[in-house]
């Protein structure tokens, strides 16, 4: 038992180390009030426990068999979001918190219930789906940690694909258009894309609603609510602590919460003018992103088509690259579409054998958090030396220093071509002089400690007093001593100022760092439990994998055993046996490929239908140039033209070229 438990034990560790599969769950809505209104039959059928789907074609023949499915995991209309953000997006969290990247997106159909599993609603809470139950469960582990030298700092970014578009949805301006660039370090990522630190629940919270008002959405007839862009929520968690040997780590982790705007058919949305024009720019990015899926499964293809779209760009890392990734593929239970059911687990399906190579992002080099740790550093440093009175004067004071030393110079200095200086103006100058000028006043005030700074406050304010007494000063002499007084003031004034600011600033700055709240004891429980959770998943998924196996064994073993019959009676029944289920398989195979000459006869109408929109709007287009620009001037443009690969779009090269100052004859000088 012992040498077999550590066998299976090398064996997943041998399986760790391999490149994983994209992981990829099923879930499938409750019929809606209006479905069971019409009567329409439940044609999918769900196995939990196997993670296996069937479908039925409510047009086919009794013999037409169902056509089954095997995922990862499969939810069924009774699942609540609790169970399904427990078995699919936890671990994904788990893995972000420890360095990986992690990827969750959902696709499907429209109205199939993407939203509702991604975001769910906010009340009551058991509706919420797995991005603001993500928020939690971050820091949960945060705050739970047992690692009290370990701090984390977390950002937020909220972005939308809408019509091929790159937008900010926390931005001022949430329609303008963002470029997407790509860096060997960063990879493919969002220039100018604005992110928020955040250091609670709550916090995070208000980022997501505060991009929910501006994300686009619309009304079809499948949707009351359909998104008509694909969403992209990301969080970024740095954490930096102590290795085993007492260097200092940094680690980057990523989580992409990705909710996809769902395919769509015209003839069903009914969708017209800006909405159609959605619906193309959506199915084509979806298009995009299967033809991607397609590629990196068939190990023929040397070319992954990634930048055909923006999505496919901004998910380049999460199909088969270093990030951990899961699908959940939503669909719907209605006989009325099946087609589009059919297609959703088949897009599912290929997904399954994606393989990505996710690892531990350390010592990132556009880690945020290190900028944070040297600016607490430095900031420590000085308040450390204020208050220890050793805070070295600044360069440019002690300039100032110098250049009042320089005017404070020997009389001798005052040749015969200086300007004539009267006895007044010398006596000031030695006044000054005595009493120490402002610059040295800052000087003196910068090297004292706190306690001496406010022991210098009190003296000064007993100074002010006792020269405002005092009898036998000429009033000029008192004003001007009254003054030196109130300088040396205002210096210790502003110098607690000063360190007031630096102190409210280190404050803030270790405020947007999270550490973990948890004592030993709990923590460490809570440690081995999850390890004890953990050993059991691997032992069953070891279960699972044998089982497997032996099931394997045994057909092969049935299939290459050469029966033996008594007499022909009992042979042919036996023969017939296998004539009627190969007769079955057949019929499945003749099925399969009917349905995918139906798809594929769907997907060209819809393909047409957007050739020809797109053909009309070249000819409106056409017809507007034509008519209102030059034939000269519009050759002219074309020459100074020039089609951007990165944006997909043409720029002109002299703007002046455009708009009205085409009319005049001096633009093209």
């Amino acid at each position: 038992l012992k040498a077999a438990a550590g066998a299976v034990a090398n064996a997943l560790a041998l399986v760790r180390k391999d490149p994983e599969c994209v992981k990829v769950v099923v879930r499938c809505r409750p019929m809606s009030r209006k479905e069971r209104e019409d009567n329409r039959e439940r044609i999918v059928d769900i196995d939990k426990n196997t993670g296996q789907v069937t479908l039925r074609n409510p047009e086919g023949d009794q013999n037409e068999p169902p056509k089954g499915f095997t995922f990862d995991m499969a939810f069924d209309w009774e699942s609540g979001q609790d169970e399904v953000f427990r078995a699919t997006a936890q671990p994904i969290i788990d893995s972000v918190l420890q360095g990986y990247n992690g990827t969750i997106f959902a696709y499907g159909q429209t109205g199939t219930g993407k939203t509702h599993t991604m975001e769910g609603q906010w009340e009551p809470p058991d509706l919420r789906g797995i991005i603001p139950r993500s928020f939690c469960h971050i820091f949960e582990n945060i705050h739970d940690s047992q690692d009290t030298t370990t701090s984390f700092l977390v950002r937020a970014s909220f972005l939308e694909i809408y019509n091929e578009e790159v937008r900010d949805l926390l931005s001022k301006d949430p329609k303008n258009k963002l470029e997407l660039k790509e860096d060997p370090d960063r990879g493919v990522y969002v220039k100018d894309l604005t992110s928020y630190v955040v250091k609670s629940v709550a916090e995070m919270e208000n980022v997501l609603l505060a991009g929910k008002k501006n994300r686009s959405v619309g009304a079809t007839l499948m949707n009351q609510d359909s998104s008509r862009s694909h969403s992209i929520f990301s969080i970024v968690i740095e954490s930096s602590g102590l290795a085993a040997d007492g260097s200092q780590t940094l680690r980057a982790g990523k989580l992409n919460l990705v909710d996809l705007a769902g395919s769509e058919r015209q003839s069903k949305t009914g969708a017209t003018g800006d909405r159609l024009k959605e619906a193309t720019k959506i199915n084509l990015s979806l298009s995009a992103l299967g033809n991607v899926i397609s590629a990196l499964v068939e190990s023929k293809s040397a070319h992954v088509p990634y930048r055909d779209s923006k999505l496919t760009r901004l998910l380049q890392d999460s199909l088969g690259g270093n990030t951990k990734t899961v699908m959940v593929a939503n669909m719907g239970p209605a006989d009325y579409n099946y087609d589009e059911s059919l297609s959703t687990l088949r897009y599912a399906n290929r997904a399954k054998n994606i393989k990505n190579k996710p690892k531990i992002n350390e010592d990132p080099k556009d880690a945020m958090l290190r900028e944070f740790q040297d600016e607490i550093n430095r900031l420590k440093s000085m308040l450390e030396q204020q208050n220890a009175g050793t805070m070295p004067a600044p360069a440019e004071e002690e300039q100032e220093d110098e250049e009042e030393e320089e005017e404070e110079g020997p009389d001798e200095a005052d040749g015969p071509g200086s300007p004539a200086t009267g006895p007044d103006q010398r006596k000031g100058k030695k006044t000054s002089k005595a009493a120490g000028g402002p610059g040295k006043a800052a000087k003196q005030v910068k090297a004292m400690s706190d306690k001496q700074l406010e022991e210098q406050r009190r003296k000064l304010e007993a100074q002010e007093a006792e020269i405002a007494k005092a009898e036998n000063m000429r009033e000029e002499e008192r004003q001007r001593a009254l003054e030196e007084v109130r300088k040396r003031e205002e210096a210790v004034t502003k110098e607690r100022r000063e360190r007031e600011r630096l102190a409210a600033q280190l404050k803030a700055m270790q405020e947007k760092l999270v550490v973990g709240q948890a004592d030993a004891e709990k923590a460490r429980e809570k440690a081995l439990e999850l390890e004890r959770a953990q050993r059991e998943l691997e032992e069953q998924e070891a279960e699972k994998e044998r089982i497997s196996s032996q099931l394997r064994e045994k057909e092969e073993f049935s299939a290459n055993f050469e029966e033996k019959y008594a007499n022909i009676q009992e042979e042919a029944q036996a023969k017939a046996r296998k004539l009627k289920k190969l007769w079955g398989k057949y019929e499945q195979a003749r099925s399969e490929v009917k349905d995918l000459q139906r798809e594929f006869q769907a997907e060209k109408e819809d393909l047409l239908d957007i050739i020809r929109e797109q053909g009309k709007q070249i000819k409106i287009l056409s017809l507007v140039v034509d008519s209102f620009i030059p034939e000269e001037e519009r050759g002219s443009i074309e020459q100074h033209c020039a089609m951007d690969p990165a944006s997909g779009e043409w720029s002109v090269a002299f703007p002046r070229l455009t708009g009205k100052a085409l009319r005049g004859p001096a633009a093209l000088a």
